[in-house]
């Protein structure tokens, strides 16, 4: 048979397994297309179409405040809206009080406004001249005080001496004598026709601006239930306007308790079909209120408290413009890297009125994150529910509609801190952070409500940087390195946020972690794997762990410190050299101190070379090196935090 016969053959025997069918002309029908099932599809052979796991980070931030927020417009931003901050988070110009242009270097993936709920939008609408508002009497005694105390926030921008700012400042915190001017329109609460169409604008410009696969707008908000005592969370909807329309906010007007929000959030999920969370921010200067053993009402936590908060709080905002909140110095003595941005109270980092007693130090064991970690392991023997298992992201809690998280990008936590002349002589406390990256399998509502939920999340000071953390029972040094590493994670292990239970006999658990910097930032110093536990005899200890580090240094036996990796920071020049640090780190590290009987939590801090801090670019573009105080911090070490992942002797019931 010759070779063009057997070509005849094997092609119509080909077809005929196909399921090919010709009509009476002997042509194959118009549209013909074989038929393929989801349980007959062949593998693909694209690998990435083969993946069933979130093979994408996705940085944003889940905290902005806009001139909705009576304090955000009291405090200078009268201009600027939630569709404003959408369109800096997605990488457009934005002109700012002072004149000058804001942009993003890059945009970011996702964005929450989150404006206060309570009486959400008055300020701008007495600015606006709001009928619907002024119609009532309350809207009236509103814009009397209003019309007598709001100032331009342009001229106090522009002003020639410093002195013009700090009375402007003195006016917005002591109006009239009294109070702060936001806190006149706080109460008694809008009425209800009022509140209905500020939240309708909040919901309309999120779907506006939300877009499937490039750019998520969450709608949500932020619950403050006090100020000192800093019980405030920023409550974040999984869902559209079809539901999210169907509540208004849940205020302070309404209830101070966090279980009241609670029981708001599953109403809320039972009568939409919906989700959503609440997300704790600033606990480092809650008075030790956040992480408390005791709820509210000052009772003892129970389990359905435990259970419910844990449902309903899976993160943690750890890092933001008032400071960071991963580890308190006094409380980890032990750690290098622990005086981060450290506000000791509402003062910020100014520690001349506090007393370090054993008092002072209980207290802040409810305010930050690793000792609240730590206090749920106690709690979760004790109840046999973790309260305090959450993940962690940053945010910026920017009151300026800027999701601004740079150091030389950074337009201050208020629109009368806004880049100019004398804001780094008073305001120097404030950090340049952070920012949320969540792995997800796409860029949608969904899917990274669902990463949220899981707590595969992690928090940055700013940079960009991918990081990945994986716990297993049997990783090998070689999968560090290879290139397939994210595979090998979720296939061996779980992914930060999980749960690793019931060691195997003779195992202990060993981490795959993988460090990349930001492609347009800074190296990297070091990895460091940090870890809580609950002893035998009911101690909690931590442990900070060097699991690898750059430029080859060596790490030390049992407790030694690495060398520093240096600084090539150049305050005048406003420039740092990657010649030092690594752009990736990448290990496989297996716990030396494991032990099978005790409670454990593991997260890793990735920390970064020297690079200039805002203020150094602030002294140099304002040409103040000679008015600037020498004590304030011209340099920082960026970093990450990613969520943990918990050990559990054995399953809880």
């Amino acid at each position: 048979m010759n070779s063009a016969r057997v070509g005849k053959v094997s092609l119509w025997f080909g077809l005929v397994l196909l399921g090919f069918s010709f009509n009476a002309a002997g042509q194959v029908p118009e549209n013909w297309m074989p038929e393929v099932t989801p349980s007959n599809a062949p593998e693909s052979y694209s690998p990435s179409a083969r993946r069933q796991f979130p093979d994408q980070v996705f940085f944003g931030d889940t905290h902005v405040h806009t001139n909705l927020s009576n304090d955000a417009f009291a405090m200078g931003d009268h201009a600027l809206s939630p569709d404003d901050a959408y369109r800096f988070a997605k990488g457009e110009p934005v002109t700012m009080h002072s004149g000058m242009q804001a942009k993003l270097r890059r945009p970011l993936d996702f964005l929450v406004v989150a404006d206060h709920a309570g009486n959400m939008g008055v300020m701008a609408r007495l600015a606006a001249r709001d009928p619907a508002l002024l119609k009532t009497d309350q809207g009236q005694a509103w814009l009397k005080t209003f019309d007598e105390y709001h100032g331009e926030t342009a001229a106090a921008l522009n002003a020639p001496q410093a002195g013009f700012i700090e009375r402007v400042m003195t006016v917005f915190y002591n109006t009239g004598g009294k109070r702060n001017l936001w806190n006149y329109f706080a109460e008694p609460r809008a009425e209800p026709e009022f509140r209905q169409s500020v939240w309708d604008e909040v919901i309309a410009s999120a779907e506006r601006h939300n877009a499937e696969g490039t750019f998520t707008a969450f709608i949500g908000y932020e619950w403050t239930a006090d100020h000192l005592g800093a019980r405030h969370r920023n409550v974040i909807f999984r869902d559209g306007a079809e539901q999210t329309s169907q509540v208004l906010p849940f205020s302070k007007l309404d209830s101070h308790d966090p279980e009241a929000l609670w029981a708001y959030l599953e109403s809320y999920a039972e009568a939409t079909g919906g989700d959503a969370i609440a997300i704790p921010h600033n606990a480092n200067i809650s008075g030790g209120t956040t992480f408390k053993r005791v709820t509210f009402a000052g009772e003892p936590l129970t389990r359905t408290y435990a259970k419910t908060r844990a449902h309903w709080e899976p993160l943690n905002e750890v890092t933001q413009y008032k400071g960071d909140g991963e580890a308190y110095p006094p409380l980890s003595p032990d750690d290098e890297f622990a005086n981060y941005e450290t506000w000791h109270s509402w003062a910020g980092p100014d520690t001349s009125n506090i007393e370090f007693n054993e008092e002072w130090l209980e207290r802040k064991k409810g305010d930050y994150a690793r000792p609240a970690l730590k206090r749920g392991l106690a709690l979760e023997a004790e109840l046999g529910v973790n309260p305090f298992k959450f993940g962690m992201i940053g945010s910026t809690d920017s009151h300026t509609s800027l999701a601004a998280a740079e150091e030389d990008n950074f337009w201050g936590t208020y629109a009368l801190y806004e880049p100019n002349a004398f804001r780094s002589l008073f305001q120097d406390e404030f950090a340049a952070s952070g920012y949320a990256a969540i792995w997800a399998t796409e860029n949608t509502r969904e899917a990274l409500f669902a990463a949220m939920r899981r707590k595969e999340t992690y928090a940055t000071t700013g940079p960009r940087m991918t990081v990945r953390f994986f716990g297993g029972w049997d990783f090998k040094p070689a999968d560090a390195y290879s290139s397939e590493l994210a595979a090998i994670g979720y296939r061996g292990g779980v992914p930060m946020g999980g749960d690793l239970v019931a060691a195997p006999a003779g195992k202990s658990p060993t981490f795959l972690v993988r460090a990349t910097k930001d492609w347009d930032g800074a190296n990297l110093d070091r990895v460091q794997v940090v870890k809580g536990w609950l002893s035998a005899n009911g101690e909690l200890d931590e442990r900070v762990y060097d699991v690898v580090v750059s430029d080859e240094r060596v790490i030390p036996q049992g407790r030694g410190k690495v060398q520093p990796v240096g600084s090539t920071v150049d305050v005048e020049k406003l420039t740092y050299a990657n010649t030092i640090g690594d752009p990736e780190l990448t290990v496989v590290w297996t716990d030396p101190d494991f032990d099978p009987q005790a409670r454990a939590f593991y997260y890793v801090r990735v920390i970064e070379i020297p690079t200039p801090r805002w203020t150094a670019y602030d002294r140099k573009f304002f040409k103040i090196e000679n008015r600037m105080d020498s004590k304030v911090p011209l340099t920082t070490q960026e970093r990450a935090y990613t969520s943990p992942i918990w050990y559990t002797p054995v399953p809880n019931q």
